[in-house]
């Protein structure tokens, strides 16, 4: 099923008509009682305005169901006895057959999070006034392994828009349930085919947001082709480990992070021995035999790879004292 944008007549000059049509009954309808109340000869004529005043009133009520008035970013889907028409997409006021069924569709840009439930809204049975307006709760994590196994909580913001109407319409049952599943579904997938954090080049959850959002947008609207749907964006916007390991694995981050960072320490340290030693060559500042240098190489690591302020000790003697 695809859409078929159509244009219907302005309504501005079928509502002029109508009005007159309404005038015209009532006018009608008004002489021929007087002819009926009048001389015997005019019942005849009198009976036949009355009659067709009644015909122009039906045909005026029949044509007040052809208005529709489409605000922007909306649009109606235009049915005829089951039968697809076409959709109207353009703002403003119009008249068509009043036979049509108009199926309202939104066009504006909407978003939700995932792991949100929607409430729908209540009318009353009688009166047909909402007792309970349409609620949408926040959205609740999911959680899922990631690719090495491990419990995640992750969640994500959706941006859709609806691009074509027919197929919004006619190809799924709900189409805002149909996008919140899918969404859901395509999120709970990704999540499972990347590592929540990796250290080499792999992509990972944490460490490459931007390709990870790319690929979620596009695993999405995969899925939501069919619905007549175009996803603007997607990114996540909550991730983090689940409870029960969210303490293991902090301990083994901060490990990480302070092996890196020996790790580093150790290397400039022995670039500034090095340079050290060099220099002391190079100026011939002082001559040092081979054990010398170590206790020096040593002294200096411990200066700089020391994660307190070290305690100096004053040597009053030579150097081999």
């Amino acid at each position: 099923m695809q859409e078929r944008t159509t244009k219907p007549m302005s309504g501005w000059g079928p509502l002029l008509v109508n009005v007159l049509m309404f005038i015209a009954s009532i006018v009608i309808f008004v002489m021929g009682v007087a002819r009926v109340n009048g001389a015997h000869g005019a019942s005849v004529a009198g009976t036949a305005m009355i009659i067709g005043s009644g015909l122009l009133l039906a045909l005026w009520f029949i044509m007040i169901f052809g208005f529709m008035a489409i605000p922007p970013n909306m649009a109606r889907v235009l049915l005829l006895f089951g039968d697809y028409r076409g959709s109207v997409r353009e703002s403003g006021f119009y008249w068509t057959n009043p036979f049509y069924s108009k199926k309202k569709i939104s066009l504006r840009v909407r978003n939700f999070e995932t792991g949100s439930t929607t409430t729908p809204e209540q009318k009353d049975a009688t009166t047909g006034k909402i007792i309970v307006q349409k609620t949408r709760s926040s959205g609740k994590p999911s959680k899922v392994n990631d690719r090495d196994g491990n419990p995640i909580e992750i969640s994500a913001v959706v941006v859709w828009q609806v691009v074509d109407t027919a197929e919004a319409m006619f190809e799924v049952d709900d189409y805002e349930d149909y996008v919140a599943v899918q969404s859901e579904a395509a999120l709970r997938n990704m999540a499972s085919r990347y590592p929540y954090d990796s250290h080499d080049e792999e992509i990972s959850l944490r460490g490459n947001t931007q390709e990870v959002s790319a690929q979620l947008r596009q695993d999405i609207q995969e899925r939501l082709d069919k619905a007549g749907v175009k996803v603007l964006e997607a990114r996540i916007s909550h991730l983090a480990y689940a409870p029960e390991i969210a303490a293991a694995m902090l301990q083994r981050q901060q490990a990480q992070a302070i092996v890196a960072a020996r790790t580093k320490i150790v290397e400039g340290a022995v670039g500034m021995v090095e340079m050290a030693l060099d220099h002391l060559l190079k100026d011939q500042i002082v001559e040092l035999d081979e054990e010398r240098k170590a206790a020096m190489v040593s002294n200096l690591l411990v200066v700089l790879c020391a994660d307190r302020h070290p305690q100096p000790v004053i040597n009053t003697g030579s150097i081999y004292q």
